[in-house]
Order: C-alpha cells, then structure tokens, then sequence
C-alpha cells in the first residue's frame, strides 16, 4: 500500500493542473508547458531544486558550446555542483 500512496502523490499535481492546461493559448503554449513540467519533474527525480537549476542553467546556457551542453542536464549538474562545493 505505500507505494500506491507514494504514486498518486506524485500524480496529484499533475491531475490537479490539468484543467488549467486546456487553456495554454494554444498548441505551442502547451507544448513549452509541457517541456517546462518535464524539465521540473527531471529536476525533482533528480533531487534537485528546480528553481535553483534553471536559474543556473539559463544563465549559463547562453555562453556554454554546443559540445558541453551535457553538462547542464540534471545528473550531470548536480554531480559538478557537489564537487565545486567540496573543493
């Protein structure tokens, strides 16, 4: 039983925001809302703060090459925050 509580927690939001999503303005609105809530959600599995992720990634996003973008994907992220934090 614990594990169906612990799944329909994490399904509330998602049930919680659907009406409001009938109204993304149209069809690309609702594709980026859904890019931003996979972007949340990958962040939140990740345990990592959303919000102090984006901040990051979008500042840093601008100047990073192509080639190091890897670099900004959630996993990666937080394993180079932690080891800037160590030194």
């Amino acid at each position: 039983m614990p594990f169906n509580n612990a799944a329909e927690r994490a399904l509330r939001g998602l049930a919680l925001g659907r009406k409001s999503w009938l109204f993304a303005g149209s069809d690309r609105g609702a594709a980026r809302a859904a890019v931003m809530y996979t972007l949340i959600v990958t962040a939140k599995l990740n345990d990592i703060d959303p919000q102090a992720w984006l901040a990051d990634v979008l500042a840093r996003i601008a100047d990073m090459p192509q080639s190091r973008l890897h670099e900004l994907l959630p996993w990666t992220w937080k394993a180079t925050r932690a080891e800037n934090q160590a030194a």
